[in-house]
Protein backbone atom coordinates (compact mmCIF):
# COMPACT_ATOMS: atom_id res chain seq x y z
CA UNK A 1 0.00 0.00 0.00
CA UNK A 2 1.42 3.47 -0.76
CA UNK A 3 2.12 6.04 1.48
CA UNK A 4 -0.86 8.73 0.07
CA UNK A 5 -3.34 5.85 0.67
CA UNK A 6 -2.03 5.20 4.22
CA UNK A 7 -2.92 8.91 4.68
CA UNK A 8 -5.57 9.09 2.99
CA UNK A 9 -7.36 6.73 4.90
CA UNK A 10 -6.26 7.93 8.52
CA UNK A 11 -7.42 11.57 7.21
CA UNK A 12 -10.95 9.69 6.46
CA UNK A 13 -11.46 8.21 9.44
CA UNK A 14 -10.20 10.88 11.96
CA UNK A 15 -12.70 13.20 9.40
CA UNK A 16 -15.75 11.19 10.19
CA UNK A 17 -14.82 10.54 13.75
CA UNK A 18 -15.00 14.48 14.05
CA UNK A 19 -18.57 14.72 11.89
CA UNK A 20 -19.61 12.50 14.48
CA UNK A 21 -18.19 14.19 17.34
CA UNK A 22 -20.34 17.40 16.20
CA UNK A 23 -23.18 15.33 15.59
CA UNK A 24 -23.35 14.22 19.37
CA UNK A 25 -22.43 17.95 20.57
CA UNK A 26 -25.62 18.79 18.51
CA UNK A 27 -23.46 21.16 16.17
CA UNK A 28 -23.98 19.40 13.25
CA UNK A 29 -27.60 18.17 12.31
CA UNK A 30 -27.60 14.16 10.94
CA UNK A 31 -28.82 15.68 7.43
CA UNK A 32 -26.05 17.72 6.97
CA UNK A 33 -23.81 14.67 8.12
CA UNK A 34 -24.81 12.77 5.63
CA UNK A 35 -23.33 14.55 3.02
CA UNK A 36 -20.25 14.65 4.75
CA UNK A 37 -20.40 10.54 5.01
CA UNK A 38 -21.12 9.95 2.01
CA UNK A 39 -18.13 12.37 0.38
CA UNK A 40 -15.73 10.88 3.06
CA UNK A 41 -17.08 6.99 2.12
CA UNK A 42 -15.96 7.49 -1.58
CA UNK A 43 -12.48 9.11 -0.70
CA UNK A 44 -11.97 5.75 1.62
CA UNK A 45 -13.31 3.60 -1.38
CA UNK A 46 -10.99 5.16 -3.58
CA UNK A 47 -8.24 4.83 -1.28
CA UNK A 48 -8.47 1.42 -1.13
CA UNK A 49 -9.92 0.22 -4.40
CA UNK A 50 -7.00 1.98 -6.90
CA UNK A 51 -8.29 0.53 -9.90
CA UNK A 52 -11.87 1.72 -9.07
CA UNK A 53 -11.27 5.13 -10.76
CA UNK A 54 -9.94 3.90 -13.45
CA UNK A 55 -12.27 1.64 -14.21
CA UNK A 56 -15.03 5.12 -13.71
CA UNK A 57 -12.74 6.73 -15.57
CA UNK A 58 -12.80 4.17 -19.02
CA UNK A 59 -16.40 4.03 -18.23
CA UNK A 60 -17.88 7.52 -18.65
CA UNK A 61 -15.29 8.03 -21.37
CA UNK A 62 -12.93 10.96 -19.22
CA UNK A 63 -9.23 11.51 -20.35
CA UNK A 64 -7.80 12.17 -17.40
CA UNK A 65 -9.13 10.33 -14.03
CA UNK A 66 -8.57 13.56 -11.53
CA UNK A 67 -11.02 15.16 -14.31
CA UNK A 68 -13.40 12.64 -13.20
CA UNK A 69 -13.17 13.28 -9.29
CA UNK A 70 -13.00 17.31 -9.84
CA UNK A 71 -16.19 17.19 -12.01
CA UNK A 72 -17.77 14.78 -9.41
CA UNK A 73 -16.93 16.91 -6.54
CA UNK A 74 -17.87 20.22 -7.78
CA UNK A 75 -21.32 18.48 -8.89
CA UNK A 76 -22.06 17.00 -5.26
CA UNK A 77 -21.11 20.77 -3.97
CA UNK A 78 -23.32 22.60 -6.82
CA UNK A 79 -26.16 20.04 -5.35
CA UNK A 80 -25.07 20.84 -1.82
CA UNK A 81 -25.05 24.15 -2.37
CA UNK A 82 -28.53 24.26 -4.06
CA UNK A 83 -29.89 22.38 -0.89
CA UNK A 84 -28.68 25.48 1.70
CA UNK A 85 -30.21 27.91 -0.73
CA UNK A 86 -33.71 25.55 -0.13
CA UNK A 87 -33.16 25.16 3.97
CA UNK A 88 -31.89 29.59 4.05
CA UNK A 89 -35.31 30.10 2.23
CA UNK A 90 -37.30 28.07 4.00
CA UNK A 91 -35.72 29.97 7.36
CA UNK A 92 -36.21 33.54 5.70
CA UNK A 93 -39.94 32.52 5.14
CA UNK A 94 -40.23 31.02 8.77
CA UNK A 95 -38.88 33.83 10.04
CA UNK A 96 -41.02 36.72 8.13
CA UNK A 97 -44.14 34.39 9.00
CA UNK A 98 -42.71 34.53 12.96
CA UNK A 99 -41.87 38.16 13.16
CA UNK A 100 -45.56 38.98 11.46
CA UNK A 101 -47.31 36.90 14.07
CA UNK A 102 -45.30 38.64 16.86
CA UNK A 103 -46.15 41.93 15.98
CA UNK A 104 -50.19 40.82 15.58
CA UNK A 105 -49.57 39.76 19.34
CA UNK A 106 -47.77 42.98 20.10
CA UNK A 107 -50.59 45.05 18.86
CA UNK A 108 -53.79 42.64 20.48
CA UNK A 109 -51.60 42.99 24.05
CA UNK A 110 -51.58 46.51 23.72
CA UNK A 111 -55.19 46.73 22.73
CA UNK A 112 -55.63 43.86 25.52
CA UNK A 113 -54.06 46.72 27.73
CA UNK A 114 -55.83 50.05 26.73
CA UNK A 115 -59.34 48.31 27.60
CA UNK A 116 -57.75 47.28 30.89
CA UNK A 117 -56.69 51.05 31.57
CA UNK A 118 -60.08 52.59 30.42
Amino acid sequence: MLRIQIITIVVNILFVLYISRLIVKGKLREEYAIVWIVCTVFLLLFSFWTDGLELLRRLTGVVVAANLVFTGFIFAILVYLLHLSVVASKLYNDNKKLAQEIALLKEEFKKHLDEKKS
